[in-house]
């Protein structure tokens, strides 16, 4: 979805992103001498926040990317921050993959 000149996807959506590279980092280390155990994972983003009207009204989050021309006034998105405890059967889980350029 485009918001002006700026691209938004709803925060449900980068989570869900985020939830199946952890999986497939998962799998990859499946059977690797060395693994990691997961913890904590954070995650930043600026939002915008919509509020949808009438019977069925709904609040949404839509994680905003903007690109180099574009602005979004600072009044209408805010900076958030989730701390994600991921678990499999009650346990961190563990991963293993490898690492792209740039990565840190």
């Amino acid at each position: 979805m485009l918001w002006g000149q700026v691209s938004v996807i709803e925060l449900g959506e980068v989570i869900g992103e985020l939830r199946r590279e952890l999986q497939s980092a998962m799998a990859a280390g499946e059977g690797e001498l060395l693994r990691f155990e997961l913890g904590p994972v954070e995650l930043e983003a600026t939002v915008a926040v919509e509020k949808g009207g009438g019977g069925s009204a709904k609040v949404r989050f839509w994680v905003v990317e903007l690109g180099g021309d574009a602005s979004v006034s600072q009044s209408s998105t805010q900076r958030i921050k989730l701390i994600l405890q991921p678990r499999v059967a009650g346990k961190a889980p563990l991963i293993s993959g490898d690492e792209a350029a740039g990565e840190r």
